[in-house]
């Protein structure tokens, strides 16, 4: 297959990503609160990530990103594909960066929904694929309200985040 047909895949896996990379689930409504929102994660698939320590919100916040990934059982699935795609050392020599990591549901998710698509990206992971990886990545550490608007991404595309809290 072409390269156009392999360009036509990314979105499509980008987009089941995103839609379960959320750590809440599709019955939360995002409301923790006005002070609680930026002060706790929320959502029922937060009960997995480590209230505290190794792999915990805080614990990730300061270590490299890969590392901290490496220790969230959330995130197993983001680590290989990192490894696979030859990011580990620039993710993790980088300095403040902000993470839209995609769990591993998510990424069961994006193989389900095209399958041919993942295996395409996968022959060659350190091309499309790591570009898809680097779209979830952000310079900066961005605090949770200021989350909404567009960001450059490592990729070199915008992002746009919608909400709050």
């Amino acid at each position: 297959m072409g390269g156009a047909r392999r360009l036509a895949i990314a979105p499509a896996l980008l987009a089941a990503l995103l839609v379960a990379a959320a750590c809440g689930d599709e019955g939360d409504d995002g409301d923790a609160g006005e002070a609680g929102a930026a002060a706790a994660p929320f959502g029922a698939a937060c009960s997995d990530v480590p209230a505290e320590g190794a792999g915990s919100f805080e614990g990730m916040m300061t270590q490299p990103v890969v590392t901290a990934a490496g220790e969230n059982p959330l995130l197993t699935s983001l680590v290989e594909d990192l490894e696979l795609a030859g990011l580990t050392d620039t993710l993790n020599t980088a300095e403040d960066l902000t993470v839209f990591a995609p769990t591993n549901d998510a990424f069961t998710a994006a193989g389900e929904a095209d399958p041919e698509g993942m295996e395409m990206m996968m022959a060659d992971p350190t091309g499309e694929f790591a570009a898809l990886l680097s779209y979830h990545v952000v310079e900066g550490q961005i605090a949770p309200d200021q989350l909404s608007g567009e960001h450059e991404t490592l990729q070199g595309a915008t992002l746009s985040v919608e909400g709050s809290g």
